[in-house]
Parts: C-alpha cells; structure tokens; sequence
C-alpha cells in the first residue's frame, strides 16, 4: 500500500500483558516503513515493551515517551504510559495482572479514540478469562466497543482482501448459536455489513451471500426448519434493499471457493465462519468491527501464550490489521467527500467507467488479432 497524504494518527492497545502482544507491536514497528504510514501511539508501559525487546536480537525499535497528546512525535513510535508502576510479566503464564493491565490500556486507548486523540484503533490480543471483572464484564472486544459507543448493534467482520465474513452471533455457546438465528438479528447484521461494505470498502453495489445454518442448508427443510421459516423470509426482505444470496450449504460453499464471487459473507455462527476464513487467510486475517462510528481493527488470533516470550510470534497479521485500519481511514475520508460533493463522485464513476471501457476495448482488440 501507498503512504497516506495526511499521515492517521493510529492508537495500539497492548493486549495481555503475558501473551504475544508485546511482542507484534515491537516487530511491527521496528519496521520504520510502518511510520511512513501512519503515526502510533502504544497505550502502555515503556516497561513493558523494554522487557519484550530484549527477547528480540537486533531489534531496532525506538520511542518516545508523551503523556499529553499535545506532545505526538509524528516522526516516531509514541508510547502513553497507562500506568507507571513495576508489573510483574510472567510470559505464557494466564494471571489476573496480565488481564488486569490489558484492559487498562484498552480503555485508555477506547477514551481517545472516543474522544478523536487518535484516528483508528488496532488492539492487541486479551483472553477472556482473566479481564472479567465488575468493571468489564464482556466477552471480548466487540461487546464492549459496542456499549461503549451505544451503538444497537455490530459486527464482527473477518477480512482478508475481498474476502470477508461476518458473524450473525459471535463467543456464545453452541448450544445456544441457534438461538440467534432470527429474524431480526440477520437484517440487522446484513444491513451492519452492507452499509460497512459502501462506506468502509468502497463497494457501490456489494453483492452479500448468506449461509444456512443446518446441513445442506436445511435440504428444503429435511434437516432442521431454520431456513425456510426464518433465514429465507429475511433474505427476501432484505433483498428490497440490497444484493443479498442463500442460504448456501456452508461446506460446498467454501469448497467450492463460491465466496470469491461475493463482496461479504454472512455465516451463522463463530466457527462456521471462522474455521474456512483462518484455514484460508493463511495467518493475514484482520478482525474489523463494522457498525461503530470509530475504527477498530485487531489481528485474528488469541493470545498463543505456548509462544509468548520466544521470540516466535508471526507479527504479519497484526501488520495487515494495520494496513487495514489506515486503508478504512482514507476510504471513510473518501467516502465523505463524495457524499458532500455528489458531482466528484459522479466525475470518479465516469472515469472509472471510461477506464473500464478502454480495458475491454483492448482486450477485443487482442483477440480479435
């Protein structure tokens, strides 16, 4: 990707203080490149990243410390201590300090992003066991954005490239997936992901497939009735409003990579879509939360604390992640633009239409030859 005109101010949180979080953040911008892109801003403890950068050879990672945003070195990684008391880092080790740290620097980088100190966010992994306390009783980062922002509804959407997938419910049992399979909730995650397809991704006209939730789609209703009394009536609905698809039978459709012809993918529970989106990503996966008035970008894997402290974490999907997070900054800013001046937009899709034309000119002139 391209270096930005106006360089986006990006806050990271840093995650379990005891998983591999530390250390994407270290690798990722020790990669002075990254800085050409954008400016960040690492809500933490100079500390902490100073215990993780010693476990890294070679590594060239510089900073500064601000504590005020007045202070933003636009030329340099900028750590906002959250705290600057000794904590005690236990790498792999699951402990109520790791948790307890990583939701402080979260909630410290979620108030500047709220409050706009900071253009877009990119969190760093937490487990979800040991943050849950009174203060932050949520399943992960989605829920919370959500409550934070007061928002009625978002959704966790999975990129990578122009494949994407969104989840009609997210960390909830299997037992109870089923039971978010309504109506209901499956306009409002297909209008979350429309309009985020429009917006976000400049997609004019996204083309939305939807999975069943039942084997074979529910095989005309043989196994199981979810499709034909509920996702098909809000397919139906939906389509007054959109280009939207399904039920497709979620194992063919992924095996037989008809995702490809689709913009956005809705599946109806976690592993359905993320066990084909991580196995194909290939580690370059990106978690974005559609439907929030801010941007909140994070890599797509956990905490793997089997590997935190050696020096073996793959830092690329937090990079992407990144990418990701400055590339919605810029098509949101592009976005407003266009809708505050209608005849842009029009001379844009004129000159795209043009060059569209031309290529196919070309193309007959080829083969006609």
């Amino acid at each position: 990707m391209s270096a930005p005109q106006h360089k986006p101010v990006i806050g990271i949180s840093i995650g379990d203080l005891n998983g591999i979080g530390p250390e994407l953040v270290i690798k990722t911008f020790a990669d002075h490149r990254v800085l050409e892109m954008c400016t960040p801003i690492i809500f933490a403890s100079n500390k902490v990243l100073n215990f993780y950068k010693k476990g890294i050879p070679d590594c060239n990672f510089n900073y500064q410390n601000i504590k005020d945003f007045t202070r933003i070195n636009h030329k340099q990684v900028n750590i906002f201590n959250c705290w600057e008391e000794d904590v005690n880092i236990q790498p792999g080790q699951l402990t109520d300090v790791g948790g307890k740290y990583a939701i402080r620097s979260l909630t410290a980088a979620v108030q500047a992003l709220k409050e706009q100190k900071i253009q877009g966010l990119v969190t760093a992994p937490i487990h979800k066991k040991n943050v849950q306390s009174a203060e932050f009783n949520y399943t992960g980062h989605t829920p919370y954005l959500k409550e934070v922002f007061g928002m009625q509804d978002v959704l966790m959407l999975m990129t990578s490239g122009n494949f994407r997938v969104g989840l009609l419910s997210e960390h909830v049992p299997l037992a109870e997936a089923a039971k978010y399979v309504t109506r209901e909730n499956i306009l409002s995650k297909l209008n979350i992901m429309h309009n985020s397809l429009q917006r976000d991704f400049g997609i004019d006209k996204p083309k939305i497939a939807v999975l069943g939730l039942n084997p074979h789609a529910g095989d005309e209703g043989l196994i199981g009735k979810e499709e034909e009394e509920i996702i098909k009536p809000a397919i139906k609905e939906a389509k007054r409003n959109m280009l939207v698809i399904g039920p497709f039978s979620p194992d063919a459709f992924f095996a037989r990579r008809q995702f490809e012809k689709f913009d956005g993918v809705l599946a109806m529970y976690h592993d359905q879509g993320l066990i084909p989106f991580k196995s194909l990503a290939i580690g370059e996966g990106v978690n974005y939360t559609a439907g929030l008035p801010a941007i909140r970008t994070s890599p797509d894997h956990g905490t793997a604390f089997d590997i935190a402290g050696k020096n073996k974490a793959d830092h690329s999907s937090f990079l992407q992640s990144i990418f990701e997070c400055i590339d919605i900054i810029t098509q949101r800013d592009e976005y407003a633009e266009n809708h505050r001046n209608p005849l842009k937009k029009m001379t844009n899709q004129i000159l795209a239409n043009a060059v569209d034309e031309k290529i196919d000119m070309d193309l007959t002139s080829k083969r006609e030859i």
